[in-house]
């Protein structure tokens, strides 16, 4: 990448960088300071986002490998050399699953007991178990040309085993596989009479089947054998344009997506290389994505183990959000938002706000219509009911429902019947694009004129993830931008031209130019002799044209911070390069999620909230807004809560290094070094008056 005479800089590479923040969040899973049920949530975590990344990153790599078989030294984005990454942190979660979670529970009392180390009382319960609860379910098949190798789901459990002598016919197909159906529960707890010394005892499923496989084959002599499963491409490719009705096309994808192109194949660890190689041809896939384990396939499956362990003191100390500071309970929503904007910042500050924003719309006679845009809710809505009973109250109900949004299209798909039986206008957005922009809103009879009133949002509308992840909510009644927002709604229906528009930046039309416009502005500032400042928070950081921007600002001597949880090409604190700009990375105890862009030329201070990462997806192939803050003592908590917190992190922060790796901050070590979440927690517990400045204040 280079621009005219400025030098050049080769960008990190996008999949790698994908796995470095895996890394990070192992991290988490191996710190002593943690929780210990949490260290284990944080390692289910990591084996849930690897298999997203099978699922969704690894199959371009995979073709080029198949198609050329790699021959000399690995370049940086083969799929070679992406597996070898791979499979450092996948032994990296077993050793530290074996070594040190497993132990550590056993201290506890707590533990999953291996066929090896049950007493004979505790395998008669497991024979049982297996008699009465697993064998109905399971349909052994061996291999012969009319019973071909079967269709095996994404993610499934299986075995593969080796049999000697001879079947029933007196053949010797020595071949046969074993799936595993998924009602059944990954993890079984022992009743406490049988569990013996241990508080609290468990049984993994595959050990149980693994036990009993002699039981399945009458007859027959089981030799070699290995649980295995396979992550496939679940990408949903739909050719919009070449379809007479979306909702229709992506029912029937739903129902092959388990079965797309295979990307990984995990094995036990003493797969014998026969099994191994056997499976590898079957499934199409080359030697490098091959990964033996020493434990169960999918850790992601021991989330049941949290859930199941009834331990609070393993736990984090339970969070309650506080009731939005800017809101008064008990006092007309609207009629505050008359005097003021109302910002929420999750999870600091409870959902509720939005639900009783959203509630109060439904409840109130003089509300005409609602407006809303549904991305990710969920399948048990709060909200989603609240909008059938608006229907059903005679409000004019709009709900601009995107199917596409990966793995949860099934969720928004019967969302979208459910409201459609009612009676609401449901549409899709625009063929080709995505709808992520966050917004809600409200049109209210006020006397003789109509007033409306929005949301904007940069998370989902997800009760449960608001939880979990950051985000910053705005309640508005600002005409200009209402009416911007109204705009907007009538663009994705209609699908007619937008006109100009006063505040917001919509993706895929203006957000990137305008984007880049601003960067290029604080560049000519400071070139020009003012202060220069830009501080970004974002999930991603992938799109060249603004990386570009950057650069070019960084050159002329604008101070910039980059405060991207995830993937980042951009190379920082390169020297005579990208000298003048840092990369952070914030993984904590909540997922930080919220958008946020500050731009800084001499006095002219600008800030925009925005639901897009800057990545040429969000840019060029998504619906996406970004809205200014104008407020100034809005503006400044955002800066202060969002930007100063996240840079002045101790503890949960990692910073980019010249060589593309990450460190921890200074204070990592520490447990009790400021956290930007931890003291966001304790100034949102606090009663407002109360609350003490945070020490990175």
């Amino acid at each position: 990448m280079s621009d005219g005479g400025l030098p050049a800089v080769p960008l990190l590479d996008r999949d790698h960088s994908i796995l470095a923040f895996h890394e990070r969040v192992l991290d988490w899973a191996q710190r002593d300071s943690v929780p210990l049920l949490e260290r284990l949530r944080f390692l289910t975590i990591v084996s849930s986002n690897l298999d997203e990344f099978f699922e969704v990153r690894a199959v371009n790599h995979l073709t080029g490998a198949l198609a050329n078989e790699h021959k000399g030294p690995y370049t940086v984005g083969s799929f070679e050399a992406l597996a070898k990454a791979a499979h450092r942190l996948v032994e990296r979660q077993y050793t530290l699953y074996n070594d040190a979670l497993m132990p550590a529970f056993a201290r506890q009392g707590i533990a999953i007991v291996s066929h090896g180390e049950r007493s004979a009382r505790q395998k008669a319960w497991v024979h049982a178990y297996f008699e009465r609860e697993v064998r109905p379910l399971l349909i052994p098949q061996g291999l012969d040309p009319a019973h071909p190798f079967p269709q095996v789901a994404n993610k499934s459990l299986n075995f593969i085993v080796r049999l000697a002598g001879k079947d029933a016919f007196g053949r010797e197909n020595e071949i046969a596989i074993v799936k595993v159906p998924r009602v059944l529960p990954r993890l079984i707890p022992m009743p406490p009479a049988v569990a013996g010394k241990k508080k609290q005892s468990f049984v993994s499923l595959s050990s149980v089947i693994r036990a009993h496989l002699d039981i399945l084959f009458p007859g027959r002599e089981v030799g070699q054998f290995s649980q295995f499963r396979v992550t496939r491409h679940s990408e949903l490719a739909v050719g919009e344009e070449e379809v007479r009705n979306l909702r229709t096309a992506l029912r029937l994808g739903l129902q092959q997506r388990h079965y797309g192109q295979a990307t990984r194949l995990e094995v036990s660890a003493g797969c014998s290389e026969h099994l191994s190689t056997f499976l590898l041809t079957q499934f199409g896939l080359p030697a490098a994505a091959l990964y033996r384990v020493h434990g169960p396939v999918n850790l992601a499956r021991l989330q049941q183990m949290i859930d199941l362990v009834d331990a609070p003191r393993l736990l984090f100390p339970p969070y309650t959000p506080s009731y939005p500071r800017g809101l008064v309970p008990g006092r007309p929503i609207f009629e505050q938002l008359k005097k003021q904007a109302v910002l929420i910042h999750h999870p600091y500050e409870s959902y509720d706000g939005v639900t009783a924003f959203l509630r109060e719309a439904v409840h109130d006679p003089d509300v005409l219509a609602i407006k809303q845009t549904i991305y990710r809710t969920g399948s048990d809505s709060a909200m989603m009911e609240l909008l059938r009973e608006a229907v059903l109250r005679g409000k004019e109900v709009t709900a601009v429902v995107e199917l596409k949004a990966r793995f949860d299209e099934e969720a928004n798909i019967n969302w979208a019947e459910g409201l459609e039986a009612v009676g609401a206008q449901v549409v899709y957005g625009v063929v080709g694009l995505k709808t992520h922009a966050k917004m809600l809103l409200v049109t209210r009879r006020e006397g003789r004129h109509l007033v409306r009133y929005a949301h904007l949002s940069t998370g989902n509308y997800n009760a449960r993830t608001a939880r979990l992840y950051t985000d910053i909510s705005q309640l508005t009644a600002d005409p200009q931008l209402t009416s911007d927002v109204e705009q907007l709604f009538v663009h994705l229906a209609s699908q007619s031209r937008l006109p100009r528009l006063h505040q917001l930046w919509i993706a895929p039309f203006h957000l990137h130019r305008k984007l880049i416009e601003h960067i290029d502005l604080v560049g000519m500032a400071c070139a020009s002799g003012l202060v220069g400042r830009i501080v970004l928070k974002m999930n991603a950081l992938t799109d060249e044209p603004l990386i570009e921007a950057l650069v070019r600002a960084g050159q002329r001597g604008v101070r910039i911070d980059l405060i991207v949880r995830g993937a980042c090409m951009l190379p920082a604190n390169r020297p005579g390069v990208t000298g003048n700009i840092r990369v952070r990375s914030i993984v904590g105890r909540f997922l930080e999620h919220s958008r946020v862009f500050y731009f800084r030329a001499g006095h002219d201070e600008q800030l925009y909230l925005s639901s897009a990462d800057w990545m040429n997806r969000n840019m060029l192939r998504r619906v996406e807004l970004a809205w200014p803050v104008t407020d100034p003592q809005l503006r400044q908590r955002i800066i202060d809560e969002c930007l100063v917190a996240s840079l002045h992190d101790q503890r949960d922060g990692w910073d980019l290094q010249p060589d593309g790796t990450y460190r921890r901050a200074k204070g990592a070590e520490d447990p009790h070094a400021p956290g930007a979440q931890e003291a966001l927690m304790q100034r949102y517990a606090a009663p407002p008056g109360d609350a003490e400045e945070a020490p990175w204040t």
